[in-house]
């Protein structure tokens, strides 16, 4: 029995209209926010995602693709665990195992700890670009090393901060800001952004990767634009400013993405509709 099989389920909502042909993407869930400090409730993240989806028009005419007629294999979501460790080992064996028979993973979490396991599964070598408010690098939370405010450390610690790129981040503690600092991570401030440098900036620093791993921590958005979000944080980047970023990618391969902390507990349908939007964006550009 694969890793898939024995952790996901099998009542997938998004339905493909061309399921005999080979999946352009493979998409799964993760229901967890057992470390959340704020406002709970991003384990509801990934169905509300897929709502969005279904309901949103995804012919995308800049990148001549209309993903109606490809096949995006939904493969359901991984079994609820409120233990952090738990999660995080059925994330790294499912998504190491998935990597190599999947043109692209998109994971819709959930809380945005589940990135310590799924981008560990891919090579070293793969460029990790991180959209967040919070630079999540804190040696603990609420006396968890495991936390969703802590995930980016875990990442750094077991693998090093060559290949991360961590854009508009606005909101964090002194000691994150002196381990960012210390470790020579690589960054694009919202200043930048709002200058009008993101896009130009984010080619820049990926040129030397070939893969790409992307995650959306949709509360790097303003609350004005994504209000549906668990940790929201006043004055950020606009919708715009993070589509372009994210299409200033086009010319990469992404290999996998997950967009991350959309709680619809606190959203009026924006969130998660922008959600639906990003994923269709990073679908259309591997196939484009």
């Amino acid at each position: 029995m694969s890793y898939a099989d024995l952790y996901l389920t099998s009542s997938p909502k998004i339905i493909s209209p061309s399921d005999d042909s080979v999946p352009v993407a493979k998409l799964f869930g993760i229901p967890f926010d057992s470390t959340h400090s704020y406002k709970p409730g991003c384990r509801f993240g990934p169905d509300a995602i897929r709502d969005a989806f279904n309901n949103i028009e995804i012919f995308m005419p800049e990148f001549g693709v209309d993903l109606e007629q490809v096949n995006i294999k939904d493969l359901g979501n991984m079994e609820h665990t409120v233990v952090a460790q738990n999660m995080i080992d059925m994330v790294r064996k499912t998504t190491s195992e998935l990597k190599d028979t999947s043109n692209q993973l998109i994971i819709l979490g959930g809380e945005h700890s589940l990135t310590y396991g799924s981008y560990l599964s891919y090579p070293k070598d793969t460029g990790y670009v991180v959209f967040d408010a919070h630079y999540d690098l804190r040696d603990e939370y609420a006396g968890t090393k495991l936390s969703h405010a802590a995930y980016l450390r875990r990442i750094v610690e077991e693998r090093g901060p060559e290949n991360i790129i961590h854009v508009g981040a606005r909101a964090f503690v002194k000691e994150e800001l002196e381990f960012l600092t210390e470790n020579n991570i690589k960054t694009i401030s919202d200043s930048e952004i709002r200058d009008g440098n993101g896009p130009k900036l984010l080619e820049q620093l990926t040129e030397k990767f070939e893969n790409l791993y992307v995650s959306i921590d949709l509360d790097v958005l303003d609350p004005a634009f994504a209000p549906g979000v668990g940790n929201p944080e006043a004055i950020g980047i606009t919708s715009r400013e993070l589509h372009d970023m994210i299409v200033s990618l086009k010319d990469k391969k992404i290999k996998a993405a997950d967009i991350v902390e959309l709680n619809p507990m606190f959203d009026n349908g924006s969130t998660s509709s922008l959600a639906a939007r990003l994923i269709s964006i990073i679908i259309s550009m591997n196939l484009k």
